[in-house]
């Protein structure tokens, strides 16, 4: 692990501002390093505020897709609301339809099947409108590059209106409306929200034509903040209040289909990290392992008990994913170590039995061993059909779009995207991506980089300062946990290793002379076990967390590092 120490703030920002806010010099610290450095920055920050969302008719084509779909609404148009099979898609059209329904009666909704049809917008589900009489599609979460395929509708008498958030081509689909804040002719002021969030921007300009305000939409925000959690967009600006109020709404009243997951994992609490490692996976199994309509029908369903049905299905859906995913893995390292490619500057395995619903999170296991930009392939109809998965600052998008001679399609972010490729052209492909990565990747970003705000003394840690810093949530991209070092520091000698496979390691720390003990936590740390026992002080990288434990409460460290420290 590399130690990456942020560069300190300006001292006299940082001093203003504690004494602006009341609060500790180090909390000052960590909100100018955030970019924070007024009474009122600090206000926003810390109470976000519905009234600060944007004008939704500040996006490109914004009054045209309300134009043409309050058009439809009144010549009783059917309409169809399409998406991705991912989190993002599937809440995005559970969302959408559910508000659609209150102000117009003819909506279906379509997602595609992940084998099938593969990503984004496909002919059968145009054809699947046209064969029900649907005069406009709604997509979501897809569609900034299916310019044949709107074509295709355009021809067959059927308009589209297209809500994305990855980036465009050189050419915008010919679609009624494009709405997608990362079009380059595309003014509005916050570029990252996910593909559930410009729906919802959608939803709140069709409210505003009903004389409704965002108090009235918040039943909706559990989905959106779903998605935002699930989709690794920052958590900073429209995203970040999006994020907060529907965390709220997640732990308060959420929509059934929710409701009936947590009822599954018996859990009374969510956190922005409890919807990425609980909420989203189930979510996404279906489409992975069955089909994405599953997800969108518990997401819409108002029955309780028929929704702890669906949902009891999806868990078993996931607990196969898990199965698919641990096996997929295991054979992807062998193929490395069997082609000798561990000194490679970039992964990229195929097997053509693979699952494809689940070569996404195998390429993710992959950089946990192998840290380096990774695909995986399998079989897909006459195609090989690849997920990408990226390491920090290194732009993957780029690196396959140098390769695309070899690519039939390809789309997605810089840190994740999907392609395919003729069979014949995957050996041609991945010695073209090896040498990409390998003329633009740097030594730094090969090797896992942990981000530390500020060193700090254990004794800084106190109630009060836990209770500031909670409020820095919800964390993610571009707000991260705060992540603090130490050094100094030694056991007290009842250190131990713990878990059914002894893989982490639980410490109580102190620090020099000072006798008062802090438990820590490190997962997967099991084997920094040594340092502890030298005697030696060493340094310590975590984030300050709270430990609820048979209806016991108290602050732990939860390590992320361990290192000797340097005579």
């Amino acid at each position: 692990m590399r130690w990456t120490l942020k560069p300190k703030p300006n001292p006299e920002t940082s001093l203003f501002l504690a004494n602006e806010l009341n609060v500790d010099l180090s909390i000052a610290k960590l909100l100018v390093q955030r970019g924070i450095t007024t009474f009122d920055e600090a206000k926003s920050f810390f109470r976000p505020n519905l009234k600060n969302l944007h004008n939704p008719y500040l996006m490109k084509d914004m009054d045209k897709a309300v134009e043409r779909i309050e058009t439809a609404i009144l010549a009783g148009e059917n309409i169809l609301v399409y998406g991705d099979y991912d989190v993002d898609g599937t809440t995005s059209v559970a969302m959408f339809s559910s508000y659609l329904k209150t102000i117009h009666s003819n909506v279906a909704t379509y997602i595609p099947d992940r084998y099938a049809e593969g990503y984004g917008i496909s002919y059968q589900g145009i054809d699947f409108a046209f064969d029900n009489n649907i005069s406009l599609i709604v997509a979501l979460d897809c569609g900034i590059k299916a310019i044949d395929k709107v074509k295709y509708a355009k021809e067959k008498g059927i308009d589209f209106i297209i809500c994305d958030h990855h980036r465009p081509g050189n050419e915008i689909p010919n679609a009624v409306a494009v709405l997608d804040p990362k079009r380059a002719d595309c003014e509005y002021p916050y570029k990252e929200l996910c593909g559930c969030g410009v729906g919802f921007k959608l939803i709140q300009a069709l409210a505003e034509e009903r004389n409704q305000n965002i108090s009235d939409l918040t039943s909706y925000l559990d989905l959106v903040a779903t998605a935002i959690a699930a989709d690794i967009v920052p958590i900073t600006g429209e995203n970040r209040i999006l994020a907060y109020y529907g965390l709220q709404v997640i732990n308060s009243y959420p929509r059934t289909g929710i409701k009936a997951m947590i009822h599954q994992v018996k859990k009374s609490e969510f956190t922005i990290t409890d919807v990425v490692f609980i909420i989203a996976p189930r979510i996404n199994a279906a489409g992975r392992i069955k089909h994405g309509n599953y997800a969108v029908e518990l997401l819409t369903e108002l029955d309780f008990e028929t929704a702890v049905k669906f949902a009891s299905e999806i868990e078993n859906y996931n607990n196969e994913r898990k199965l698919l995913d641990k096996s997929i893995t295991n054979e992807a390292l062998q193929q490395i170590k069997d082609h000798h490619e561990e000194q490679n500057f970039s992964t990229v395995v195929y097997t053509e039995t693979w699952h494809k619903g689940v070569i996404g999170i195998v390429a993710s296991r992959l950089i946990e061993t192998y840290f380096r930009p990774t695909l995986v392939f399998t079989k897909s109809g006459d195609f090989l059909a690849a997920s990408a998965r990226s390491v920090p600052n290194f732009d993957v998008y780029n690196a396959i779009e140098k390769c695309s001679e070899f690519i039939e399609q390809f789309g997605g972010h810089m840190y994740a995207a999907g392609l395919t490729i003729k069979p014949e052209n995957y050996e041609l492909f991945k010695q073209k991506f090896e040498e990409v990565v390998k003329a633009s990747i740097t030594k730094e970003m090969l090797t896992p980089e942990i981000v530390i705000d500020a060193e700090i003394n254990l004794d800084e840690i106190t109630p009060k300062f836990f209770r500031i810093l909670s409020q820095f949530e919800p964390c993610g991209p571009e707000n991260m946990k705060p992540v603090f070092c130490a050094s100094g520091l030694r056991d007290n000698g009842y250190g131990k290793v713990v878990g059914a496979e002894e893989l982490h390691l639980k410490l109580n720390l102190f620090e020099g002379t000072n006798q008062k003990t802090y438990p820590a936590i490190g997962f997967k740390l099991g084997d920094k076990m040594g340092i502890t026992k030298s005697g030696a002080a060493f340094n310590a990288a975590f984030c300050i967390d709270e430990n609820n434990w048979n209806g016991y409460t108290n602050i732990q460290l939860l390590l992320k590092d361990l290192q000797v420290e340097s005579v």
